[in-house]
């Protein structure tokens, strides 16, 4: 019997300055051995992603599983949570960028979500300087210097860090194993856990995750299998991991408990991902006319299938003792315009109102200057206790009709919310391709999964020939006109924008539905420059 030859991770870049600390042998090895083992299950889970959309396509819906009736009628909780994530009123998200990362540490919050997935631009340099990040703020390394001088370190009390990988169905071009791009979620959450579980270990802390975009319980079990496999190649406890999933599609709402089922160990509760929910909405149902939707500005919490979800997902949290955690306040202060500011602010207090009055136990902020406002609306309800999970919330029953109602009470299309969804798609898309994954539009920090709803609201439009409040047809005519004159609006040729709009002419004119800009983005990415870092 001959001898077998191991094979290793191709890396297909040149390596930045960070790379020495970041992909050396041993992490290199880690990360090909979850790829090896992993791989498999995760092709069939994306070709079983594929096979769902054509029933969908047919004239399916989606209903709770019979086959698992059983898990949702018997008694069974999630594991206690560590001491650093009991407390979670307040929770800021962004990029994995050193100046970025340490305004959120030192924001206040109770946790910063460090964002590999829809609030980064997955560039080389961007993904390995954010793993460099990541070491350097698990051992309170992490500094940075400014143009003008000023430098920013880490306070003594810092928010409990969390990281959310890339989605299942992303790869990472750059590494490839057997001739193939490994997973761009094992890697992001292989390197982040081989170099920093054992250092958080010991810092009382742990390696806590946010996962996005999963579809089924499945698609956690994978998760799960794979938390396993690392904690015991590194010989840590089991437990060591918590994750807190991302209920962020449709198809996930219906397996909410299935989901903290198969996580049950690992699990840190869920998380109302209210963008991404109703771009999943459209682009699963995207064939079926009865499911176009208005003006995103209309899609607000209080229609009904947004309702459903959210009522649903803090009853099933709760009564399986798991953290329900509320959606993102996008909203970005003005320097400039105090009357923007008081209006936005109100709504974002209304929100949070309506949020830890239904019971969710913290809630989710884009910028350090939300957070005493969304502190002081969730202290005013859990004053000195870290959640309110005795709040089970037996009044709500929710039905799969109740999740597919999609009716939005005068809800209409109109030629501004065509114009917003072109210019935030545009001016995003130009930013990305340049290496920025978070980008403030109007006064809102705008990243993948709110371009996803601008580009996709477009097809929509013009797939079911929709017509505007005004009478007018949403046709190609009508979208290049406006886009035309959004791209003129923009500026003149710097950037990125000539790219920026072919790609979104694409996405909207294509015959079929594109699943994710990012994919056919990604191939973009790294063919001119980036920004610094």
């Amino acid at each position: 019997m001959g001898v077998q030859v191991k094979e290793q991770l191709q890396v297909k870049a040149s390596a930045p300055p960070e790379a020495a600390e970041v992909l050396t042998p041993e992490a290199l090895e880690f990360v090909r051995r979850l790829e090896q083992e992993f791989r498999p299950t995760r092709a069939g889970l994306l070709q079983r992603r594929a096979e769902r959309q054509a029933e969908f396509d047919a004239g399916s819906l989606p209903d709770f599983l019979s086959a698992t009736a059983g898990v949702r009628r018997a008694a069974w909780q999630v594991a206690p949570p560590p001491a650093d994530l009991q407390d979670r009123r307040v929770e800021i998200t962004g990029p994995v960028e050193r100046k970025m990362m340490i305004n959120a540490l030192n924001s206040g919050a109770r946790v910063f979500m460090a964002d590999f997935e829809d609030a980064l631009s997955p560039t080389w340099a961007n993904v390995i300087q954010g793993q460099a990040n990541l070491q350097e703020a698990v051992r309170r390394t992490l500094e940075y210097a400014s143009p003008d001088g000023r430098r920013y370190r880490l306070a003594e009390r810092t928010a409990t860090l969390m990281v959310r990988p890339r989605g299942w169905h992303l790869p990472e071009r750059h590494v490839l194993w057997s001739g193939e791009p490994v997973s761009a979620s094992l890697f992001d959450f292989g390197l982040h856990f081989f170099h920093n579980a054992r250092a958080l270990l010991e810092r009382g802390s742990g390696a806590y995750f946010y996962l996005p975009k999963l579809e089924s319980h499945l698609e956690a079990r994978l998760w799960n299998d794979v938390f396993c496999f690392a904690q015991d190649a590194l010989g840590l406890p089991r437990g060591t991991i918590r994750a807190t999933v991302l209920i962020e599609t449709i198809l996930a709402a219906f397996e909410m408990e299935e989901i903290l089922y198969e996580l049950r160990d690992h699990s840190a509760g869920l998380n109302a991902g209210r963008w991404d929910y109703i771009f999943s909405v459209i682009k699963k149902f995207r064939n079926r006319a009865q499911f176009v939707l208005p003006d995103r500005a209309q899609v607000v919490m209080t229609v009904p299938f947004m309702r459903a979800y959210t009522e649903l997902l803090v009853r099933t949290c709760h009564q399986r003792d798991a953290h329900a955690i509320g959606g993102m306040a996008a909203f970005i202060p003005s320097r400039r315009d105090p009357e923007v500011n008081a209006r936005a602010l109100a709504r974002v207090r209304e929100d949070k109102q309506r949020e830890s009055a239904d019971g969710f136990d913290g809630t989710w902020v884009a910028h350090p200057d939300l957070v005493p406002l969304a502190t002081e609306v969730f202290t005013s309800v859990l004053g000195a206790h870290p959640h309110q999970k005795h709040r089970q919330r037996e009044d709500v029953r929710v039905t799969a009709r109740d999740l597919l109602d999609i009716r939005v009470p005068d809800g209409v299309i109109t030629e501004a919310g065509v114009r917003t969804n072109v210019r935030v798609a545009l001016e995003y898309l130009d930013n990305w391709l340049q290496g920025t994954g978070a980008v403030a539009i109007a006064n809102l920090m705008e990243d993948a999964a709110t371009a996803e709803i601008s580009r996709a609201q477009l097809w929509q439009w013009l797939r079911h020939r929709c017509r505007l409040g005004d009478g007018r047809l949403v046709d190609s005519e009508l979208y290049l006109v406006v886009r035309q004159q959004e791209l003129a609006a923009l500026g003149g040729p710097g950037g990125r924008r000539r790219e920026a709009a072919a790609l979104l002419d694409a996405l909207v004119l294509a015959a079929e539905f594109v699943e994710f800009l990012t994919l056919p983005a990604y191939g973009l990415l790294d063919a001119g420059p980036t920004k610094e870092r």
